[in-house]
């Protein structure tokens, strides 16, 4: 889940629904966003920037700590090979 974006939404007073229509995509699809089940595209992450007064990178900067988290995973523990 996107603490950071249901908090911001929150702090505006918006539910998804009024986000969902400012941004110009379904709720289903902003909810799935919030969720973190769904990666928006950089036009997409632009449109709900704008709906809530951030910036857009927010988006991509979570899934950079993610990947370098997971990347040390798994160099710390190799897959073995099936034969």
């Amino acid at each position: 889940m996107r603490l950071w974006l249901v908090n911001k939404r929150n702090q505006l007073g918006l539910t998804q629904e009024e986000v969902a229509n400012r941004s110009s995509i379904a709720r289903t699809t902003y909810a799935m966003i919030e969720q973190d089940k769904r990666m928006p595209s950089v036009p997409v992450a632009k449109r709900i920037a704008k709906a809530l007064k951030i910036d857009w990178t927010f988006f991509f900067d979570d899934e950079c700590h993610e990947t370098r988290h997971s990347s040390s995973k798994i160099e710390s523990n190799p897959r073995k090979e099936v034969s």
